[in-house]
């Protein structure tokens, strides 16, 4: 009985943040300011080739090269192929990074991943029974539309805006908590076997390889490069659990997203810091 009430609550965690953490992001955003942002089409054009390219790529290399069970491999590659985190424009403020940029390339990144997984997972997973519709529908309906509502009423009631988007981000981040601890419990011993399977220097290599290629690629502007590193560094959690827990059976999809998640967010934060005391204010 209590097990299946942690069940079931960790599916309501996982909905609560990944639909907040939309919501949130479209009630502090407006169209024109995205628009603006992607008008360096050199810079948008690196984000993409970096992000739904090599990070697939590099996910693919380093579940072979470390023997990385089944479940673990499609987690990381999921994460691959999940671009367009909505947790970068804080990284991007800590980091002093371009933040009109980070958002700009934050909502390009997330809409490409909706239509990006359905296509790309058949074809890197050919092994695995997945249901492109099933998965697009799911990022839809639990990411696009809440973007498309918090965007409206950021347009048409921007003082409601303002007043529940401080709300939103409390629960996304909340929830976060929240789910990673309850995944944390109904997994725990898949959890704990993570620790022995390569998983977690995967993880660490993964974020490495991001934040390096990202830099590399970020143009001239140091701004623009912290924004890129980070970003590709930091890949889409929402989308990768949303996909991870709708379309596979096995939990060891899922744990890897949240243990690649954690590692990320313990690395790139204080990352994201130091390169902010180093870097002057951004012109915005």
């Amino acid at each position: 009985m209590v097990w299946e009430i942690l069940q079931k609550a960790t599916t309501v965690a996982m909905l609560s943040f990944v639909v907040s953490s939309m919501l949130a992001m479209g009630t502090g955003l407006t169209v024109a300011e995205i628009l603006a942002a992607l008008r360096n089409h050199r810079l948008i054009a690196f984000a993409l080739l970096t992000n739904f390219v090599l990070m697939p790529l590099v996910a693919l290399v380093l579940a072979r090269a470390l023997w990385l069970d089944e479940p673990l491999a499609v987690g990381l590659l999921l994460l691959g192929s999940a671009a367009g985190a909505p947790f970068l424009p804080k990284l991007s403020q800590l980091s002093r990074g371009n933040l009109p940029f980070a958002v700009g390339a934050m909502v390009l990144l997330m809409i490409i991943t909706i239509g990006f997984l359905p296509i790309v997972l058949p074809l890197l997973l050919p092994e695995v029974t997945v249901n492109p519709t099933q998965i697009a529908q799911s990022l839809v309906i639990l990411m696009l539309l809440p973007l498309g509502a918090g965007l409206f009423v950021k347009a048409r009631l921007a003082r409601l805006a303002a007043q529940v988007k401080p709300y939103l981000d409390w629960l996304s981040t909340v929830s976060l908590v929240l789910l990673i601890v309850l995944i944390s419990i109904v997994n725990f011993d898949k959890v704990v076997q993570v620790f022995g399977t390569r998983g977690i220097l995967a993880g660490l290599l993964f974020i490495a390889f991001g934040c390096l290629v990202g830099w590399l690629f970020g143009g001239p502007g140091d701004d623009t490069r912290r924004v890129l590193a980070l970003g590709t560094g930091q890949r889409n959690i929402a989308a990768a659990l949303v996909v991870g827990s709708q379309s596979f059976t096995d939990p060891g999809v899922t744990v890897m997203v949240v243990v690649v998640a954690i590692t990320g967010l313990v690395t790139l934060m204080p990352l994201a810091g130091m390169l902010g005391r180093r870097a002057p204010a951004p012109a915005i």
